[in-house]
This record gives C-alpha cells, sequence and structure tokens, in this order.
C-alpha cells in the first residue's frame, strides 16, 4: 500500500507567508511527483486505487493547510493557491482517465478527458511561482505565458474571509462585466474576466478598492466601460478599446486606458489616463488630471500619442481655461513605490492602507 502522503513541514509552525510559501512549493512538488508515478503502480490488490485515494487525500489536505494559514498569507495569494490545488486536482483526474478501461462506444469528437486539458488551469508549479512572485511585489507573470498559466475560478473556500479586504471572481466569463452595491470591498478581476467582445458596468460603489487591469496578461481588454454613483473609491479600469463613460463619481482616483474619456457630474477626482482621443468632462469640478501610471502601460501604449493634458470642458465655453479641471502636479501624484507595493495588497494591508496610499485617507 503506498505511504500516506506527508508535508514537508507541520502548518503549526508556519508564521510568515514566506514559510508558507516554502511549505506549499514542496506540497506541490511532493503531490506532483505522486500523481505522475501512478502510472508504475500495479492494479492487482487495489495498490494503484490505493495510491489514488492517497493522492486526493493530500490534495485535501492542502487545502485544509491554505485555510488554516490565511491569517498570515495575503487573501490573493490564498487564490493563487486555489488556483494550484484545483491544478493537482485536475492533474489527478486526467491520470485517473488514463488508466480508466475504454468504452465500447464513443462519438469521434468526444475525446479522453485527458485530451481536452482545460487551457484556463493553472499547473501547480506556475501557481506556486506566480504567488512568489506577487508576495515580492513583481508587477505580474510577464508576456509569453503558455495558456496553461492562465488564471482559473477561486474556489470559493479559499477567498480571503477578512470583511475589509475581498478577492473575488466578481464575474464569470460572461458578455459583460457588472460589480455594483458595494461598501469597503477589495474586488480583483483576473484576466479570463476581460476579454474584446465584454461590456464592463461599475455602479453603487463606496469605499472600494476595485483592479481590473489584469496585471500578469497584456492582451485582454473590455470593448467599453462605464462608471456610475461611485465615492471615495480607487478603480483601476485596465485597458478599454472604446470609450469610459463616468457619471457622478466623488473623491475618487480612476486609472483608466481607453480610446475615449468621458466624465459627467463628477467632482473632486484624481484621473490617471492613457487616452487617444481628448478628455471629455462635462459638470464636473476639482477634477485633476495626470498620466497612466507606467506600472499599466503596455508594450504598445508606448506608441500612443497620449492626451491626458489636452482636456475639453463641454460646459465651459469662455477662451480662458476652464477652472475644473487643472494637471495634478508630479509631486501630488501617487508614488511609484505605492503602485507596486501598496496597491496589489500584501500582509496587513487592507482597502483602508489601500484608499490612504492613493490620497484617499479623509473617507
Amino acid at each position: 500500500m503506498a505511504e500516506p502522503q506527508s508535508f514537508p513541514e507541520s502548518t503549526s509552525e508556519i508564521t510568515n507567508s514566506e514559510k508558507f510559501f516554502s511549505f506549499f512549493q514542496r506540497a506541490v512538488t511532493d503531490l506532483t511527483q505522486q500523481i505522475n508515478d501512478l502510472g508504475s503502480r500495479g492494479t492487482s490488490g487495489g495498490e494503484r486505487a490505493d495510491a489514488v485515494d492517497h493522492c486526493q487525500a493530500g490534495i485535501a489536505r492542502l487545502s485544509d493547510a491554505v485555510k488554516d494559514a490565511s491569517s498570515v498569507i495575503p487573501a490573493y495569494d490564498q487564490r493563487t493557491y486555489g488556483d494550484a490545488i484545483k491544478a493537482l486536482s485536475n492533474k489527478l483526474q486526467e491520470s485517473k482517465a488514463l488508466f480508466a478501461p475504454r468504452p465500447k462506444f464513443a462519438f469521434k469528437s468526444g475525446g479522453s478527458f485527458a485530451q481536452k486539458k482545460n487551457a484556463s488551469a493553472l499547473s501547480p508549479s506556475d501557481a506556486a511561482v506566480l504567488a512568489d512572485q506577487r508576495r515580492k511585489g513583481a508587477p505580474g507573470y510577464g508576456p509569453g505565458s503558455s495558456a496553461e498559466s492562465s488564471l482559473a475560478i477561486t474556489p470559493a473556500q479559499l477567498r480571503s474571509p477578512v470583511p475589509e479586504r475581498v478577492d473575488e471572481e466578481a464575474v464569470s466569463q460572461s458578455a459583460s462585466v457588472k460589480i455594483d452595491n458595494r461598501d469597503g470591498a477589495h474586488i480583483i478581476l483576473r484576466p479570463s474576466v476581460g476579454h474584446a467582445t465584454s461590456s464592463g458596468t461599475l455602479s453603487n460603489l463606496r469605499r472600494c478598492v476595485v483592479d481590473m487591469s489584469s496585471p500578469i496578461s497584456t492582451d485582454h481588454s473590455l470593448a467599453g466601460l462605464t462608471l456610475k454613483n461611485i465615492s471615495d473609491s480607487l478603480i483601476i479600469c485596465g485597458h478599454v478599446s472604446g470609450a469610459a463613460h463616468l457619471t457622478n463619481v466623488r473623491n475618487s482616483v480612476i486609472v483608466v486606458a481607453s480610446r475615449q474619456f468621458r466624465m459627467h457630474e463628477s467632482q473632486g477626482c484624481d484621473v490617471y489616463v492613457l487616452s487617444s482621443g481628448r478628455p471629455i468632462i462635462e459638470d464636473c469640478t476639482d477634477v485633476r488630471f495626470a498620466p497612466l501610471p507606467g506600472l499599466y502601460m503596455r508594450e504598445e501604449d508606448h506608441r500612443v500619442e497620449n492626451q491626458w493634458r489636452e482636456v475639453d470642458d463641454f460646459k465651459w465655453l469662455r477662451n480662458e481655461p476652464s477652472p475644473n479641471w487643472k494637471v495634478l502636479e508630479e509631486q501630488q501624484r501617487v508614488k511609484e513605490e505605492a503602485w507596486r507595493d501598496v496597491i496589489p495588497s500584501g500582509p496587513g494591508v487592507d482597502v483602508s492602507d489601500i484608499l490612504q496610499a492613493v490620497g484617499l485617507s479623509a473617507v
């Protein structure tokens, strides 16, 4: 009979995210090797079946370890560890399918489970490395990652239990992105959500941090984006291939790259924008504009003539400059370290910390 899965160290000894990463990486390596060795197990006496059961038990224990360590690892990393656990489960199922007896009849186009590898699954080793990159503040996995390295849906039990910071899969892969009626939430949309045929709508948000930038991907954009009734929030919109429309946005920081930018009935906002067209405001006051931070720039963005400071105020018809907007001076802009280290969050960082880092402390 196969020996029970043993973890490299007791989870009770794990006191910080670095220790957990080392523990998790070794556990994933051990489980992956056990799954790879299933083919060498004999079928007589139920040896292979026992080995499969032990692999399943090891995956379940690793999932429990992630939940038990939720107090010492960031919720965003918990989600990545969850993706790795899901990938291990998929790998085990694929291995079981390879050993299963072939059915007598099958549709030609059906194929086996192993032939239908889920392109959205995250490989266990890639997930562990990605968690380490996020822990160290790396901007992302970078271009050139295989389809196997894209993020998958997080198991619900691995999401953050902390109410001030909620990392969640806000929407599934559908025709549109919709987030509404939130207060004090931290929402991160993953690359699989945004695609060229999608539109997005964010409404009725207060004291929220929403990140739609998909920092580990460089080829996802929303077709259009609408923001409405938002206050005291940081909204990182990512890339919009069409127009971004904002209405009644107050005391907030907006980060967006879009072909067109239009803002209505808003006040007290800082807008970091990349726009190939002149930004338009209407019925707005006290709006400050700055260029898109370098962290959110794609390679092709450097070829765009950014019109971020060529703002048109449709309700200001006089010859002199509009008093309703101005350039956000460089010394007043959010520092690069904040975009890189605080905004992606980490241990001990919650929504209030992030809002304070972008100048929204008085909320």
